[in-house]
């Protein structure tokens, strides 16, 4: 009896050594996860959907060329619903914001070439992402995209 005590306490030890291994695996910086290419799944103008990738309804179909590539030296590519492409740097700000700067050749209207986005998700093949400001090229709306990896 005594050495089945032993017996459980050694392997419940193990086992609580083990998940506290698989538990504690770290993550990679935000800047590595997000640094992919991203393709809009879906996107909210305010709080209505434009758009649905697949979709037969969608309000502004020209989001299934929604491309945003962010690479691993800090250059970003955009191409929007409207098939104007901008290129120009991006960083974080702290975890949640992501700013893309220096747009070009010519600026998103009313942008002086600067975009900021709140992260609000960040899974491997998943980023929503919403605006900080009203997009003049949507109506003053605050867009929400949620992209997919390319």
């Amino acid at each position: 009896m005594n050495m089945n005590r032993h017996l459980r306490l050694i392997l419940g030890v193990a086992f609580c050594v083990l998940l506290g291994f698989t538990a504690c695996k770290k993550k990679k910086p935000v800047s590595e996860r997000i640094a992919k290419a991203w393709v809009a799944q879906s996107v909210k103008h305010d709080a209505t959907e434009v758009y649905v990738v697949g979709g037969s309804n969608n309000a502004v179909p020209g989001y299934s060329n929604y491309l945003l590539i962010l690479d691993a030296n800090k250059t970003a590519t955009l191409e929007e619903f409207d098939n104007t492409s901008y290129t120009g740097e991006w960083e974080l700000s702290g975890e949640t914001t992501l700013i893309l700067k220096n747009l070009g050749p010519e600026p998103p209207t009313g942008s002086n070439g600067r975009l900021e986005f709140t992260i609000k998700t960040l899974d491997d093949d998943k980023l929503v992402l919403s605006r900080l400001s009203p997009s003049l090229k949507t109506g003053n709306t605050v867009n929400e995209y949620t992209l997919k990896l390319r």
